[in-house]
């Protein structure tokens, strides 16, 4: 993706309430990441991620930490590629039919405070140019949302 996307996400966020910055981000990246069946977010409580700002079908409303492929992430601080959720072990399935999914966690100081989460009904959805798409926008929420 060029600069300008970037650029646009950024002034779109900039000067805005945290919970609003975080729903029209999954809306913002479901227009410019096609092929998607669910865009959104979960944030973390205690040793929990609870459903946040989504586009797409009813979602799970907790995850564990370490459990599926949202909790793995959290627990890796890494994101998660997977090209075909049934082979994850643990995967767990809120929509049955999601064949691929990417996870990107959100961190602060060391900390997960949640993550991004797509899913998609297509296999290999994700790749690498979805992955450095996704943690740059990751990279500037919490730039601009979560600097206090």
């Amino acid at each position: 993706m060029d600069n300008e996307i970037y650029q646009q996400y950024e002034a779109l966020i900039t000067g805005e309430d945290r919970l609003s910055v975080l729903a029209n981000t999954s809306a913002f990246v479901n227009e410019h990441l096609k092929d998607c069946n669910w865009v959104g977010f979960y944030l973390r409580k205690d040793n929990e991620l609870l459903l946040g700002p989504f586009q797409g079908k009813v979602a799970c409303y907790r995850i564990q930490i370490g459990k599926g492929v949202c909790g793995t992430a959290a627990m890796a601080k890494e994101t998660q590629v997977v090209k075909n959720v049934h082979d994850f072990p643990g995967h767990i399935a809120c929509d049955a039919s999601t064949n691929s999914e990417i996870v990107v966690p959100m961190i602060i100081n060391q900390e997960v405070v949640g993550v991004l989460d797509l899913d998609s009904q297509s296999f290999e959805r994700f790749g690498n140019q979805e992955k450095e798409f996704l943690e740059n926008i990751v990279e500037i929420l919490l730039k601009v949302a979560y600097k206090n």
